[in-house]
């Protein structure tokens, strides 16, 4: 088994190196470039300025552009990386003279940080967490998990294509669910506060480890009992926040600036057409016409919470292992559909629980992740990264044939049957986009048409994934 766990490894890195030959975002696209751009001007500030001034506007950062707008953990990890960045080749990170910086030096240097990060921390953390699943459910799922979870296209194409550090998040995220199926509770608060202070977008996995750990505190017979534990989790979580944000501390100004900067209400509900309920409703209500930024935050937020209080509502009172796995998806496509300030890259957040349930529900699952992947077309497409897409979507569906024929087999054909209409109708949206332009009136009708079907289809998952978990009997 070890020698194929690390076959796989190996496949899941091939394909991250095949993709991280093709071009990134923004790609000589000034003036504003892309999200690789954005990263290596976060390496540039964090390396020349004070760490208290990584935040604020002034001559030598200008937040309008690519301001650095992550988390504290995001920031010393553009700091290290900006350190070597230099130490290789000062102008990859010079003030002012390396804004749009371009070498071919350069995009190795980039590319293999992220490849970096990858066998450092996100494969390490999806073999423990797969690891950890076999152990909890007395399985041995471990090859077929892990296996599709590194082939997995949506994430490799968004870090190792697009440009992004992903991995890192998500590998701190599984590390904590592992803690949580393990039951390893403080471990999972320190791990999950690692990855909510690297990226805010966390967050959409924030309530389901809220309501399991607050549960578990509120189920101990001894009043005194309870309060140790929560103390416990209270302080490692808020210890672990005060020390990555210890530079910013030291005035209330310094610290809302932080604040501002990752929750910035002024760019609007969406960006792009990402397949979110809002986009949806946009094409015969205009939201921007009707309501003002602050008006649709609230709203955002309302519908997020009442979208996602039933799930955790249910885990609090129910924690079963699967049942937190189930939470984690449907708060997480909640967040997504609902909340205000969505991207496209952000369905990742709910591919992650998404993976770990294929072994329950396979088929749904890959349908799943399969729309994820058809989701983001639109935004891979600008990037020139359609033909990896295709070619990485349908290597995924092929090793999920082979898994899943080779003694996983099913009955369930009504799912199947859905199935495959969806990945023709997707099939044929793609074709269609590619051979029949859009009319002058209406440019963006191709990528308006992948976002509302994949709404759609995510809608449906929403539903489905409350109602098992409100009927699921796996503990």
């Amino acid at each position: 088994m070890k020698s194929e766990i690390l076959a796989a490894a190996f496949l899941g890195l091939a394909v991250r190196s095949i993709i991280s030959l093709y071009p990134y975002s923004g790609l000589d696209s000034p003036p504003m470039h892309g999200d690789y751009e954005a990263q290596r001007h976060w390496q540039e500030v964090t390396v020349n300025l004070e760490v208290g001034e990584w935040y604020t506007n002034s001559s030598d950062n200008d937040l309008m552009y690519w301001g650095l707008d992550y988390p504290p953990l995001t920031a010393y990890h553009s700091y290290l990386v900006g350190r070597v960045a230099k130490s290789i080749d000062p102008r990859f990170v010079e003030l002012h003279q390396s804004r749009g910086f371009q070498s071919k030096e350069h995009k190795r240097f980039m590319r293999a940080t992220v490849v970096t990060a990858d066998v450092l921390i996100y494969l390490p953390a999806i073999l423990f967490l797969v690891y950890c699943i076999d152990k909890t459910f007395k399985s041995d799922d471990k090859l077929f998990l892990f296996t599709l979870t590194v082939a997995y296209p949506g994430q490799i194409l968004i870090d190792n294509g697009h440009f992004q550090y992903n991995n890192i998040s998500l590998g701190l995220a599984a590390v904590a669910v592992a803690s949580i199926l393990r039951r390893r509770f403080y471990m999972a608060s320190f791990f999950f506060a690692l990855a909510l202070n690297y990226k805010q977008m966390e967050l959409y996995h924030s309530l389901p480890f809220f309501a399991f750990l607050l549960g578990e505190c509120v189920s101990q017979k001894r009043f005194a009992s309870f309060i140790g534990k929560i103390s416990r989790i209270a302080a490692i979580v808020l210890t672990t926040f005060a020390i990555l944000w210890l530079p910013w501390l030291k005035s209330l100004q310094a610290a809302l600036q932080v604040v501002h900067r990752l929750f910035p209400v002024a760019r609007g509900v969406f960006e792009d057409k990402v397949a979110n309920v809002w986009c949806a409703v946009n094409v015969i209500w205009k939201l921007k016409k009707h309501l003002l930024n602050d008006q649709m935050a609230l709203v955002c937020i309302g519908c997020t919470l009442l979208a996602a209080l039933p799930t955790n509502v249910l885990l609090f009172r129910r924690r079963t292992k699967v049942a937190f796995l189930l939470a984690l998806f449907n708060t997480s496509l909640a967040f997504f559909l609902f909340s205000f300030q969505v991207h496209e890259k952000t369905i990742l957040l709910a591919a992650l629980p998404s993976l770990f349930l294929l072994k329950w529900w396979p088929y749904e699952m890959v349908l799943f992740l399969e729309v994820s992947v058809f989701s983001m077309l639109p935004l891979l497409s600008r990037d020139e990264l359609l033909v990896p897409a295709v070619v990485s979507t349908l290597t995924f569906h092929l090793l999920f044939k082979c898994f899943y024929l080779n003694g996983k087999q099913s009955d369930e054909f009504p799912v199947r049957y859905l199935a495959n209409i969806s990945s023709i109708l997707m099939t044929l949206i793609v074709g269609a986009s590619l051979t029949i332009p859009a009319p002058s009136r209406f440019p963006d009708l191709w990528p308006l048409v992948v976002s509302v079907i994949s709404c759609g289809h995510f809608v449906l998952f929403f539903l489905w994934g409350n109602f098992q978990q409100f009927t699921c009997k796996i503990s």
